[in-house]
């Protein structure tokens, strides 16, 4: 709804902004600059969302996003773009104005395809925002499996393990690797 400071008080008070900034005001004037270019409005619905618990004041998670953008063109006609995405998150639970709560120190965008509603992303280059080169978006780099499975040329025939342990299901799927590096916008 574009309410800039609601959305920064998700975060704790020295959330790292960029390489060289940190603090709420930072991530306002960031996410002000995001939501008004090239959006003139966007829908994000949330599902498959995932918390692991690293300790009573830690967590980590993904959850997925199906999004919808208004995009203006030069024109004036404008795009409507259909986008599918994961954010990768660390949570925080740190001294909030009433007490104690959560927080999200770290939402990382990762994304598969991006593209107008009438242009579905099918092939290579899915990232297809209106007067930008296409280019692969990033949603598969989290999950090594990914690649493991189109790396094969079919079942691996192998015993199936034993389930994740609780709180270790992303972390087992991640293959113990780091959230990957990504750029998120050009700045």
């Amino acid at each position: 709804m574009r309410d800039m400071d609601a959305m920064v008080s998700l975060f704790p008070e020295d959330v790292r902004v960029g390489k060289n900034a940190t603090g709420r005001a930072a991530l306002r004037a960031y996410m002000d600059g995001t939501l008004r270019s090239p959006f003139t409005g966007t829908s994000h619905h949330i599902g498959g969302h995932i918390i692991e618990f690293d300790d009573p004041d830690h967590a980590h998670g993904v959850v997925y996003s199906k999004n919808e953008h208004e995009t203006p063109v030069a024109d004036g006609d404008g795009e409507w773009v259909i986008m599918q995405m994961m954010y990768v998150d660390d949570y925080v639970r740190a001294a909030g104005p009433d007490g104690p709560r959560w927080y999200f120190a770290r939402r990382l965008p990762l994304y598969w395809y991006a593209t107008d509603l009438n242009r579905p992303p099918v092939g290579s280059a899915k990232m297809r925002w209106p007067g930008t080169e296409a280019v692969e978006g990033n949603f598969h780099k989290l999950f090594p499996s990914y690649e493991e499975f189109w790396g094969r040329a079919g079942d691996a025939a192998t015993p199936v393990p034993e389930p994740a342990p609780l709180d270790e299901f992303l972390n087992c799927m991640r293959r113990g690797q780091a959230a990957p590096k990504v750029k998120v916008r050009a700045d």
